[in-house]
């Protein structure tokens, strides 16, 4: 579903990407994972096109993203959800929902917030609530439902159980496979518990200082000798 060659990336003059080759494949859970500053979510910032790419090339199911721009790229099918700042707390869980599918004719739009409360039933006691005011957990669902009225084919999360309590950062890893499993999304995921993260995914990509030092299944990586040196940043 996503296809990245030789890609080279960072902010500007800052070079933090060298070489990267990668596949996600579709309908499939991949799993980005690496000691801090490794540049994981900076991979996903520059699939999106909020770094800076210097060369190489990202396609999203055959057809060159590179230098499309973030909205056209949300458009295709292909959603980013930040650590912070991936909804609106000012507004309403209602309203939120609401934002996402601005470009929907109005019966579909109503089809698809139906879809997306369906998915997180626990949102439908709030929808008159400010997002502000959800828990952590409750904003990742809101975030991810968004993403399913845009209608996103690729969910790409960055650290979605970060500041969670354990059981909460479960219920969201059981809904990330529920993605896969029950509405055939593909999903990428930079997480901090990388062992969890590992065991519901299919493919893994190990990176250290901004190159990827190992590619393959996530078991792989998993049983992998050195897997504690990797994740911190040891080799």
């Amino acid at each position: 579903m996503i296809k990245i060659e030789n890609l080279n990336a960072g902010y500007r003059e800052l070079h933090i990407l060298f070489d990267i080759n990668a596949e996600m494949p579709k309908n499939k859970i991949t799993t980005i994972v690496g000691p801090n500053g490794s540049g994981k979510s900076t991979l996903l910032k520059a699939i999106y096109g909020l770094a800076t790419i210097y060369s190489g090339s990202v396609k999203l199911d055959g057809k060159d993203i590179t230098h499309v721009p973030p909205h056209d790229k949300a458009r295709l099918g292909l959603a980013y959800l930040p650590q912070i700042e991936n909804v609106f707390v000012n507004l309403t869980v209602m309203e939120n929902l609401k934002i996402a599918g601005y470009i929907l004719e109005k019966n579909e739009l109503e089809e698809r917030i139906k879809m997306a409360l369906d998915f997180f039933p626990e949102l439908k006691y709030y929808t008159n609530r400010k997002a502000g005011t959800l828990s952590g957990g409750e904003r990742q669902f809101l975030a991810i439902a968004m993403a399913l009225v845009k209608n996103a084919k690729v969910i790409m999360l960055d650290e979605p159980t970060a500041q969670l309590s354990p059981k909460l950062a479960e219920t969201v890893f059981q809904k990330i496979v529920e993605l896969r499993d029950e509405l055939g999304l593909t999903v990428v995921l930079v997480e901090q518990n990388a062992k969890r993260a590992l065991e519901i995914s299919d493919k893994a990509y190990m990176l250290i200082s901004g190159r990827v030092v190992f590619e393959g299944s996530a078991r792989d990586l998993l049983e992998h000798e050195k897997f504690e040196r990797y994740c911190m940043g040891l080799t």
